[in-house]
């Protein structure tokens, strides 16, 4: 059955276009030239995947997103103009997968499109499903994390970082490899992204974050999860 994805953006023409070439590739395409339109077509046909543009009236992509990111964990692929190191983290804190740069090529964002999905259905993470060390516990079928019984509010790339962390616990994991399992190989030289990544992290699930006991660094290296 073909993925569906859902298309957001005020640019009509690129919607339809654009919307042309992904069901030529193969996936079923929905359209949405508003950020409100956007969110109901998500709630009405679930669809696979979420293109969205930033720069869009009224309700803008990161409305758009936040507004999303309350009620699905739907991967998110933002297109901007804006190339500022800033943007994209903000993009990354608020549950956005990958960003592409106006302008585009279409087989570029397809390609994206293909990665993202692939790497949200394999997730990275060997079984188990549940996975508890300590007073941690995360649950991969209902993407719900505890802390002593405690639950906690992660945003989908916290998730997927906490779930690669604990499928490794013990094992030292350098900043590249986290990046790139966590945002994918395009990320791969983008260490910034964990630093900041890390530090959102042990502010939920440590008890104390600036003496962390559950993620540890690994002073010129990477990233440990205490076993």
């Amino acid at each position: 059955m073909s993925q569906t994805i859902l298309l957001v953006d005020d640019d009509t023409s690129l919607l339809n276009l654009l919307g042309k070439y992904l069901e030529k590739a193969g996936y079923r395409a929905l359209r949405a030239d508003s950020g409100l339109a956007g969110i109901q077509t998500l709630f009405e046909k679930q669809p696979d995947l979420v293109v969205l543009d930033l720069m869009m009236p009224r309700m803008d992509g990161w409305e758009t997103c936040s507004r999303i990111r309350e009620v699905s964990d739907v991967p998110i692929i933002m297109l901007t103009a804006r190339g500022e190191e800033s943007s994209k983290l903000k993009g990354f804190q608020l549950g956005v997968d990958d960003y592409v740069t106006k302008p585009f090529s279409f087989a570029e964002l397809t390609a994206r499109i293909s990665a993202v999905l692939a790497r949200v259905g394999r997730s990275g993470i060997p079984v188990p499903e549940v996975l508890e060390i300590g007073g941690v516990r995360l649950d991969r079928r209902t993407r719900r994390v505890t802390r002593d019984g405690k639950a906690l509010q992660l945003s989908p790339t916290e998730f997927r970082l906490l779930a690669y962390l604990m499928a490794h616990a013990g094992e030292p994991l350098s900043s590249a490899t986290l990046v790139k399992e966590v945002w994918g190989p395009a990320y791969a030289d983008d260490k910034d992204y964990i630093k900041r990544y890390i530090w959102y992290l042990r502010q939920k699930i440590e008890p104390d974050p600036a003496n962390p006991r559950y993620v540890l660094t690994e002073r010129g290296f990477g990233y440990r999860f205490a076993a």
